[in-house]
């Protein structure tokens, strides 16, 4: 070869090599002046907000859970595992200490075994600064440029973050942001997600299996492919071995163990407390929405990272939807075996034909001009159809209509447990499933609340003087002014004209006429006044079958009424959100109007219908949660059932905690087929009974379980001094006419019986001398 050729090859390289270097020079150049797209400046890098999750915390700090449009929470570097940084460093990025965002020598290899000799083995050669910024920017097409654009782009932005960040803090912010698979993004959630623990506290082999998973989110999911991931985990742990960061025989025994996932899927529908996940959510939102009308500062639930701290105790919640499953699953099967082929989703056409015209579809189809036949027809139509059922969701050849009166079987229920002290909310159910019934039956829903408004009526009466000794004959009472209404009671006691009960026999066994016979005495707008005094605020009818519970109330609002009770006569307003914290830690809402009312009544009455509600307990209407569930608990309460057996209540009381339990169907035509299974005592009473036994196998609810209420004073304890019931003697029976009818008229007799009080008191103040 000559050397004038080897001349001219030796200055053609040259050239070559000089145009391609000013080809990259310019190429770099486009990509970092921005004729790409703008690259981030080093301002827009400092200043980055990731979209984060917002956590919803119980009252012991325990995740309840997210808020989220990508599942992604952060963690400082100090709480990163040693094993955790160990492993990513081993696997992605073992240069990573000693170069300034490029790892040219990764660089090097991917361009010689990867490009010219086509070995996929070799790995790629994006460090983690730059797949930081894959992870914060993301990437965009450019056709056949895409590779080279986006690869400069993020050795442009990984330089950057070098000169802006130290090392950790980098580590700290590519684990906060990576994804990992089934939309989770960023360690933390992985770890929830995965291990149901928090990132600090992972383990060896679960630092191993997470990291093990960036090199393909989906393929190594460790939930979906144990095996595969397991494999991928022992490759991780091998990498740490190779560069120093495990010894061999750690590195050996952890691989020799089999893989366990804990896999917990925040998922709105599913998990414990969603109706109180949903409650909580629409509520923040308007709380977000009145502080960035307050001031500048704008907050977004779904990215803003925040941290909602409330008042529930997660094992109580636990405990509250244990019970409900368990005697709801029960009760449904009651309901139908009482039916049979009679029960009103199967047999009454009119209540099914007026449901499916309530159906979206009916109408849509309706609006389009279908004929009824037409309609009827396509609504017919059986496909395969996911059900829900107590056994579990059921998959079914079903037509819309089958599925409708499918769903109307169903009973519902809330549940809600209160602190009375200071009205926090310590368990809520809505309803019996979210998915399925989305209706929150605790806050939403106003049902007829039935003989849980009878201690009201009796609070009235002892507060204007009425002696609780005072007796009524439990006789029924035809009202001519009222439409000819006539009270009843259930049970064989209405035949015996001549019985009388006192105060707290006629509550504990719920008497309905004498309920009305003292809200007649006392007066409905003394009444009324009571029920405002005790919290209720929703406006209740001012007719005599107020006094047996035919006024819609909420739950919340009922169990607000009957804090008073308990919390010295004040009521508590139930409350659930305690603070809102931004992902600072900076706090930007707090409860700080924990309502405590003014008395709602004096103490003695107070105690008095502690003591007349806990023979309810004893002896009375609910005196199964001993007989049958064996409860020694210190506890008072009512029981209630409406008109027809259509909503069944029962309201606990214990020094420390209020619970309420409703059950019936949301359609408010459908009803029990009998009182025996549809009475507050059957119906709603056992979901109480059942969280009560759980909470007492927990010693951690020691301080309520076995929480005592006062001793009644002495005074008290004198005015319950008196025989439950007796009969009239025989003169009395003679010369007293039995009237079977009368006019209500309560408010003529008001004034009489303000002043049987004042003599009652003065009586009874001079027995006393």
């Amino acid at each position: 070869m000559s050397f004038k050729f080897k001349k001219s090859w030796f200055k053609w390289l040259l050239k070559l090599s000089l145009s391609g270097i000013i080809l990259f020079l310019l190429f770099w150049c486009s990509v970092y002046f921005g004729f790409w797209g703008k690259l981030p400046s080093k301002d827009d890098i400092s200043n980055i907000k990731q979209a984060e999750a917002s956590v919803l915390l119980d009252a012991n700090q325990e995740l309840l859970g997210k808020y989220f449009i990508f599942d992604r929470q952060s963690v400082q570097f100090n709480d990163l595992p040693k094993h955790l940084v160990n492993a990513l460093l081993a696997t992605e990025d073992v240069r990573f200490y000693e170069h300034n965002g490029i790892d040219y020598t990764s660089l090097l290899r991917v361009f010689f075994k990867t490009i010219l000799l086509q070995d996929n083995s070799s790995g790629g050669g994006s460090t983690i600064s730059q797949q930081l910024a894959k992870n914060i920017y993301g990437r965009e097409n450019h056709g056949w440029f895409t590779m080279p654009v986006i690869k400069t782009k993020e050795m442009i932005l990984a330089i950057r973050f070098e000169d802006l960040y130290s090392k950790e803090d980098i580590i700290a912010m590519y684990l906060n942001t990576v994804p990992f698979s089934e939309n989770v993004f960023g360690i933390e959630s992985a770890s929830q997600r995965f291990f149901s623990t928090s990132t600090k506290d992972l383990n060896l082999s679960q630092c191993a299996t997470l990291i093990g998973t960036l090199k393909a989110p989906h393929s190594y999911n460790p939930r979906l492919f144990p095996e595969r991931s397991q494999l991928r985990r022992d490759v991780v742990l091998q990498q740490m071995e190779k560069y120093g960061y495990l010894v061999n025989d750690v590195r050996k025994e952890t691989s020799e163990a089999s893989l366990v996932v804990v896999y917990r899927k925040f998922n709105h529908s599913e998990g414990a407390a969603a109706y109180f996940r949903e409650k909580v959510r629409v509520d923040v939102k308007m709380i977000l929405d009145s502080l960035s009308q307050q001031n500048s500062e704008t907050y977004n639930l779904y990215k803003d990272g925040l941290k909602i701290h409330t008042t529930l105790d997660l094992d109580m919640q636990r405990y509250a939807e244990s019970a409900m499953q368990q005697h709801m699953a029960s009760l449904q099967s009651q309901l139908e075996t009482s039916y049979g082929k009679k029960a009103p989703w199967i047999s009454n056409t009119a209540l099914i034909e007026k449901r499916i015209r309530s159906l979206p579809l009916y109408k849509r189809l309706k609006k389009q001009k279908w004929s009824d036949k037409g309609i009827i027809d396509s609504l017919s139509t059986k496909t395969k159809m996911n059900l829900f059922s107590w056994e579990g969701e059921i998959l079914k050849d079903a037509s819309v209509i089958d599925s409708l009166q499918h769903m109307m079987k169903f009973l519902n229920t809330g549940f809600v447990a209160v602190n009375p002290n200071n009205g926090a909310v310590k368990a809520y159910v809505g309803g019996i499933d979210f998915e399925w019934f989305k209706f929150d039956h605790v806050s939403a829903s106003k049902r007829q609340i039935g003989s849980t408004f009878k201690p009201i009526v009796y609070t009235a009466a002892i507060e204007k003087g009425m002696d609780a000794c005072t007796y009524y004959p439990i006789k029924e009472i035809t009202y001519t002014n009222q439409k000819d209404w006539t009270p009843t009671n259930g049970g064989k006691e209405e035949a015996d004209r001549y019985l009388n009960y006192s105060f707290e026999k006629a509550l504990s066994e719920s008497v309905n006429t004498i309920a009305v016979k003292v809200l007649e005495d006392v007066g409905i707008e003394a009444v009324l006044e009571q029920a405002k005094r005790m919290g209720i605020q929703s406006d209740l009818p001012k007719v005599p079958s107020v006094a047996l519970g035919t006024g819609q109330l909420s739950m919340l609002e009922l169990v607000s009424a009957y804090t008073s009770f308990a919390n010295e006569g004040h009521v508590s307003k139930p409350f659930y959100i305690t603070k809102i914290e931004d992902k600072s830690g900076n706090i930007i809402y707090e409860q700080s109007n924990r309502y405590i009312g003014t008395e709602a009544f004096s103490e003695d009455t107070r105690q008095i219908m502690i003591e007349m509600m806990k023979s309810t307990i004893n002896t009375g209407s609910a005196k199964r949660i001993r007989s049958t569930y064996g409860l020694n608990n210190d506890l008072a309460g009512k029981t209630g059932t409406t008109q027809n057996n259509k909503d069944g209540w029962f309201v606990g009381l214990s020094p420390n905690l209020v619970m309420a339990s409703w059950v019936g169907n949301d359609d408010h035509r459908i009803g029990f087929s009998n009182t025996s299974i549809g009475q507050g005592a059957n119906s709603a009473l056992p979901i109480v009974a059942l969280f009560l036994k759980q909470m007492n196998a927990d010693s951690k609810f020691n301080a309520i379980t076995k929480a005592k209420f006062e001793i009644p004073s002495e005074d008290v304890a004198a005015a319950l001094d008196c025989d439950p019931e007796k009969r009239d003697g025989f003169l009395k029976r003679l010369f007293t006419k039995d009237k079977k009818e009368r006019e209500f008229d309560s408010e003529a007799k008001d004034k009489k019986k303000q002043r049987k009080g004042i003599f009652s008191f003065l009586k009874k103040k001079k027995k006393d001398n």
